[in-house]
């Protein structure tokens, strides 16, 4: 996990807003997909796909605070 160190936490944060919700209109993607994930229509490999593109930067985020949080209480 020593990779996720060398990344930038400012660079996460801008990704996970821009990337994890863009287009912001007429609503975020990933809200989209996670609906249609929660509906069970969640089917086609593009659509697998866009999720794990948008909800990548949101969940490296997450694993770097996790990790700080975790090596600043040692």
């Amino acid at each position: 996990m020593k990779w996720l160190d060398t990344l930038p936490l400012g660079l996460l944060i801008v990704a996970a807003i821009f990337l994890g919700l863009a287009p912001f209109f007429p609503e975020p993607h990933i809200v989209g997909k996670v609906r249609m994930l929660l509906n069970g229509t969640l089917h086609r490999p593009i659509d697998i796909f866009d999720l794990f593109l948008h909800a990548l930067p949101l969940a490296l985020l997450l694993l770097k605070l996790l990790r700080m949080a975790i090596t600043a209480g040692k």
